[in-house]
């Protein structure tokens, strides 16, 4: 239980993070963060330790009594989104293609993908976000060293810099708990989407 995941806002409400239930506790303990219910009244630790826990709550056990697990928090002074680079990694570029060949639209195992240069290396291909895509072992083969053309195969989508970290897509898709969900609605492709200002 103190393993699972708790929604972390930052000051505007906008989800930021996951992070551990046993962190959300130290956040609360320490004053950097409060609790958000589902009618989005915010508790600090103090508060959020005297509330009734019901049968189908989850909750921790101390010495002092049960505490209802925390799903949502809000960080107190936190207001801005931190700016990160995208790591051009292979994990990186497979979720940003759905890790999906991009050629046939299959999804095999992780193992069976590979990472196919549109423009291959030997033609003066260089290995970045927008030249480099994932493809199946049969697509890669097919193609060898030639571009799409030549191959007469066809990318089913233009590659492109991310400017949002791939993974955060599944992070927030994969775990998700009721109480997550109003704050997760309101944040549209667009919003992740847009470059943050120096």
């Amino acid at each position: 239980m103190l393993n699972s995941s708790v929604l972390v806002l930052n000051r505007s409400y906008l989800p930021i993070h996951v992070t551990s239930v046993r962190r959300a506790f130290a956040l609360l303990y320490q004053g950097v963060a409060r609790v958000v219910d589902e009618q989005y009244q915010t508790f600090d630790f103090d508060e959020w330790s005297q509330l009734a826990v019901a049968r189908d709550m989850d909750a921790i056990g101390t010495s002092s009594g049960s505490i209802r697990v925390p799903r949502v928090v809000v960080l107190v002074a936190f207001d801005r989104l931190p700016k990160r680079q995208v790591r051009f990694s292979r994990l990186n570029l497979m979720s940003r293609d759905d890790f999906q060949c991009q050629y046939c639209q299959i999804q095999p195992v992780r193992s069976e993908l590979n990472l196919d240069h549109v423009v291959p290396r030997a033609l003066g291909g260089r290995s970045t976000w927008e030249n480099v895509v994932t493809s199946c072992v049969d697509c890669n083969r097919r193609k060898g060293g030639r571009t799409p053309q030549q191959a007469h195969m066809k990318l089913m989508k233009k590659p492109i810099r991310p400017r949002w970290t791939p993974l955060m897509n599944l992070m927030f898709s994969r775990v998700r708990y009721k109480e997550w969900r109003p704050f997760l609605s309101i944040v549209d492709a667009s919003y992740w989407n847009a470059e943050l200002a120096d």
